[in-house]
């Protein structure tokens, strides 16, 4: 089970906003609007997904790194090692 699955359904919601964020910024470009609100958008949209991404690293955190911890499997350092490699990937996006 993923550590969101508590959480899916806000989940979706965020991300379904961020689609139809997306298609308002393509009609933006597409009816060529000015650069500066376009760019603003873009900052929105990707503030959201960021939002999204946080909250599913506090979840996977909090739920499977814990599990492993929890039940000393002996897989707590890939874990940890997996969520170090996604907040890389986060913050040097």
């Amino acid at each position: 089970m993923a550590g969101y699955a508590a959480d899916k359904k806000a989940c979706m919601a965020r991300l379904k906003r961020a689609e139809g964020q997306v298609r308002g910024l393509q009609r933006m470009v597409e009816e060529d609007a000015y650069c500066l609100d376009v760019l603003t958008q873009v900052s929105a949209i990707t503030k959201a997904l960021q939002a999204v991404a946080l909250k599913l690293m506090d979840d996977h955190l909090g739920h499977c790194v814990a599990a492993e911890a929890v039940e000393g499997r002996g897989a707590i350092e890939v874990k940890v090692r997996e969520a170090t490699e996604a907040i890389a990937q986060l913050v040097h996006a």
